[in-house]
């Protein structure tokens, strides 16, 4: 699946303008937050699934608490700078490596080689002003995305709650130039910051309580695409990425803190030996250091510091035998990742295919203590069959397997009923491949795209992954865009999840909650919610300016999210748990201008 032009925009919202939410509303994707980014994927939860701009592995691209697990999150990088975004849900294709859940790649678009633009929109939350053009005659363009928040504004001067005051800035830009008609090079740069500021609320907060947060984002991407002969395509990737954070009590004594930065090479190759042949191969080498510290008032609790260098290297062969109607493809990745498919034409409109893959991840630099960590592993199997109804519309079925091992969990982190006894938890409980899961599903879509008409998808997804934190056993994601004109467009989304499991070992009501030995025993309400926006375009003399209008969850359902543990009794094992309010009915809109 894959996203681009106006699907990624509608979807991304004129409330957040967030490429990831974007993603949320593809089939099989499940996120039953709104205030988050993030999602999962197949009871895959989001740090297995790997996003990467323009092949770089992106460690935390989110504006965000740090180190608050309930925070909510916004993507970092802008819709408008994206040409188009893919999700892989399925086996993983050798040239991602590092996650064991799924991929999602994300291309940075070239800016207009003709002419210049100039785009400013202002939203319900944030204003953007982004403008592109030629370089060197043609020979090259740039591109530049700068993005501020005011909701932060907004919050403290109509609310007497200062605990949702989140700001946010970043800005993005891209230079590319063709060395030769076969060689061209390019320079991505992102730069972001964030944070949350609780002025007024301090007697409210206690010494352990978040009352400032700060927090930012820094990534640099050289790229070089040759292509020597019209057999050889050459990629190259250096990169740099960096992160920084802190949170501090109301008296400013840091809580906690971190400095994360890597440098990264990366090559993605190919050689088409013939017409019905091609090898893939590449490298990547990253060099990893995470540094940081947990405090409890004055009390260090956690300090660590590590580097670590990751090398890696793929290679896949590819044939396309009867005329094209047979796809063999096999390849590997060192650390014992490998992926090999057959896909089969069983006639002009339908076509047959069967994958299977091995993915491992190598745990975070801040996991590893005194103890060994193995990387985790996961082993897919996916079979798919897809009729093409007509040349815009297609219909798919899958089915799905997935065998995890390894997984890195904190066996003695959560507090529950521990040998017959209360157990209140460690925040300090090392972390170890102490789990073992098994996934598998169904999925059916229908998919239509058409650039006038009727655009859009249904699809509906069942998961069963005992034990699982993410597992949501129905999920349907809907989306469908019409242009009533060639100015007017409207288009609505609807997502529906059977509910995930409350992530701790309670069981009982909402009456009463008490600690189990068990976790994941009870579940959420179920989740849904319908958009509905709007998009007028007037043109001006040069000018062009599209209004944009949007209502979020339009029947005002009452969604909730699980928070946290929010007291115990230690003698009885009942506890009180921390649920929060999603969206309710939620107008926003928004305009941009163009010249």
């Amino acid at each position: 699946m894959n996203l681009a032009g106006t699907e990624l925009r509608n979807l991304a919202s004129v409330l957040a303008d967030d490429p990831l939410r974007a993603v949320q509303g593809l089939p099989g994707v499940t996120s039953n937050d709104d205030f988050s980014a993030q999602l999962s994927l197949r009871a895959a939860p989001f740090n297995r699934i790997g996003v990467y701009l323009d092949g770089i592995l992106l460690h935390s691209p989110l504006h965000t608490i740090q180190n608050e697990t309930g925070a909510g999150s916004l993507t970092l990088l802008s819709a408008d700078m994206l040409d188009q975004v893919e999700l892989h849900a399925g086996p993983i294709p050798v040239p991602f490596n590092d996650r064991t859940g799924g991929a999602i790649d994300m291309r940075y678009r070239d800016g207009d080689r003709q002419r210049h633009f100039l785009r400013a929109a202002v939203s319900a939350s944030n204003a953007s002003v982004s403008t592109e053009g030629p370089l060197a005659n043609g020979r090259g363009s740039w591109l530049v995305s700068l993005r501020k928040s005011y909701l932060q504004y907004l919050i403290q001067s109509a609310s007497t709650d200062p605990t949702l005051a989140f700001g946010f800035w970043d800005i993005q830009g891209r230079l590319s130039y063709d060395l030769a008609p076969s060689h061209r090079v390019s320079l991505s740069v992102v730069q972001g910051q964030s944070g949350l500021n609780r002025e007024g609320a301090e007697t409210t907060l206690g010494l352990n309580s978040i009352f400032k947060t700060d927090y930012k984002f820094s990534l640099a991407n050289a790229a070089s695409r040759w292509t020597p002969t019209g057999r050889w395509l050459i990629q190259n990737n250096a990169a740099f990425l960096r992160e920084n954070f802190e949170n501090v009590n109301r008296q400013a004594n840091p809580l906690s803190g971190g400095n994360y930065h890597e440098w990264v090479w990366n090559s993605d190759n190919s050689w088409q030996q013939g017409e019905h042949a091609t090898l893939y191969f590449g490298a990547n080498v990253r060099h990893l250091a995470d540094q940081g510290f947990l405090n409890r008032i004055t009390t260090r609790l956690d300090d660590y510091r590590r580097d670590a260098i990751r090398p890696s290297a793929h290679l896949s062969q590819e044939f396309r035998l009867a005329n094209g109607r047979i796809t063999l493809r096999a390849g590997g990745r060192t650390a014992r990742n490998a992926n090999a498919s057959i896909g089969l034409a069983a006639t002009t409109k339908t076509r047959i295919s069967l994958s299977f893959g091995a993915a491992s991840q190598l745990p975070e630099l801040n996991q590893i203590r005194n103890t060994k960590l193995n990387p985790e592993r996961a082993n897919h199997a996916m079979f798919s069959v897809e009729q093409r109804l007509d040349e815009k519309t297609r219909l798919r079925a899958e089915l799905w397997h997935r065998a995890d091992r390894d997984l890195l969990i904190r066996p003695l982190f959560d507090p529950r009923i521990l040998n017959g006894r209360v157990y209140t938890g460690n925040i300090l409980a090392p972390w170890a491949n102490a789990q073992r899961l098994h996934a598998r599903g169904a999925q059916i879509f229908l998919q239509r795209r058409s650039a006038n008409g009727l655009t859009g998808w249904a699809s509906y997804s069942y998961t069963e992954a005992p034990g699982a934190d993410y597992e949501q056993k129905h999920t349907m994601n809907v989306y469908s865009s019409y242009r009533l004109r060639p100015t007017v467009n409207l288009s609505a989304r609807w997502s529906y999840g059977s509910g995930f499991p409350i992530r701790a070992y309670v069981t009982g009501n909402e009456t009463q909650y008490r600690f189990s030995e068990t976790r994941n025993l009870l579940r959420l309400p179920t989740y849904h919610r319908l958009d509905l926006r709007a998009n007028k375009t007037y043109s001006r003399k040069g000018w062009q300016m599209t209004l944009y209008a949007e209502v979020v969850n339009v029947y005002n359902h009452r969604n909730i999210r699980y928070d946290e543990i929010r007291s115990v009794d230690a003698r009885t094992g009942i506890t009180r748990l921390g649920f929060d309010k999603l969206f309710p009915i939620l107008p926003s809109a928004g305009l941009s201008l163009e010249k």
